[in-house]
């Protein structure tokens, strides 16, 4: 037998039509004002930006929206999403979309309390315990890579040539809100990728210790 500890710190929504919870629940946690990142545009016509953002407004959530998140986020969407989130004053950060869409959000609720240029953190010359990150929650759309619980977020620099991790308590998500319906549409080969990248998302923890 394998002895382990296991911590879950996310709340996770699982049922169906999950995004319509995400307004009762936003508010439920004293947010008010959000800042919504997603990609470039199928969470728009699958209708389920839609959901959410109806949930938001029966709730009496005001929200922001941050689009065009690319997959393998880059640092300018980060910093653009930092400037934004900073002028509306939102006090949490609501992803829409796969691990492009969350690792982007939780970067971005980095870089909004910090003086300095986010892609410090990445360049590991400042640690995200300097800073208190904003809250961070998302709404998946696709069973993949795991950052809806995770403590990691990863960033590309195109400028440098680089891609780069951060690792933090202060970014796993406080909720996440799952509804396999949204997966019917995916895809055969978008739902073999995600459990592919489940599979080297495990050996890769397991083998690096």
């Amino acid at each position: 037998m394998m002895d382990f500890t296991l911590y879950t710190p996310t709340r996770f929504i699982f049922k169906k039509d999950a995004a319509s919870a995400t307004g009762e629940t936003l508010a439920g946690a004293g947010f008010k004002r959000v800042l919504l990142v997603y990609g470039q545009g199928s969470v728009v016509r699958s209708g389920l930006l839609g959901f959410v953002k109806a949930s938001l407004e029966e709730a009496g959530v005001e929200f922001f929206d941050l689009a065009g998140v690319r997959p393998n986020p880059e640092i300018a969407s980060v910093r653009a999403g930092i400037e934004f989130a900073r002028a509306k004053e939102v006090d949490a950060v609501l992803a829409i979309g796969g691990g492009s869409a969350i690792d982007c959000a939780k970067a971005i609720a980095v870089g909004v309390p910090y003086d300095g240029d986010v892609w410090e953190f990445f360049a590991k010359k400042t640690p995200v315990s300097a800073v208190s990150p904003l809250p961070v929650a998302a709404v998946l759309t696709i069973p993949a890579a795991g950052s809806e619980a995770s403590d990691s977020c990863v960033i590309s620099n195109d400028e440098l040539g680089l891609k780069s991790g951060i690792n933090s308590d202060a970014i796993r998500p406080r909720f996440a809100f799952m509804d396999p319906q949204v997966t019917f549409t995916l895809p055969a080969y978008q739902t073999a990728a995600g459990a592919t990248d489940m599979i080297a998302h495990i050996c890769e923890r397991w083998f690096s210790g």
